[in-house]
């Protein structure tokens, strides 16, 4: 099983200046989706979604990007960056597991007749 995973950062929080830069980010809202190459048995990809927040340190502002300029690769690269490859996997790994056990449920809840 193949899982294909989209990260979105396009909403984010900006000082509207700091020093002589507007619309400075500082803070990303992130939203990774994941999307089985497996159908459900109502023909829907299997898929699961992680979201979270992430600091984007403005400490060196050398490489400054205007925000009208920013895509959203830039800011995902930015967040990708600032969380480490270690908490990038992790939750890629959750998602992976989420949409595995939606496909294999290790547990099931069924309703009793009366």
């Amino acid at each position: 099983m193949a899982i294909v995973y989209v990260w979105d950062c396009k909403t984010v929080d900006c000082y509207p200046t700091d020093g002589n830069y507007t619309d400075v980010v500082y803070r990303v809202h992130w939203i990774v989706t994941g999307t089985s190459d497996q159908k459900d048995p109502d023909d829907n990809f299997y898929t699961a979604r992680n979201i979270g927040v992430q600091a984007i340190s403005t400490d060196d502002l050398s490489n400054f990007t205007p925000f009208a300029d920013l895509t959203n690769s830039d800011v995902v690269s930015w967040t990708k960056t600032a969380m480490g490859s270690a908490q990038v996997t992790a939750i890629e790994t959750e998602i992976q597991s989420t949409i595995n056990n939606e496909i294999n449920p290790s547990s099931v809840t069924l309703t009793v007749k009366d």
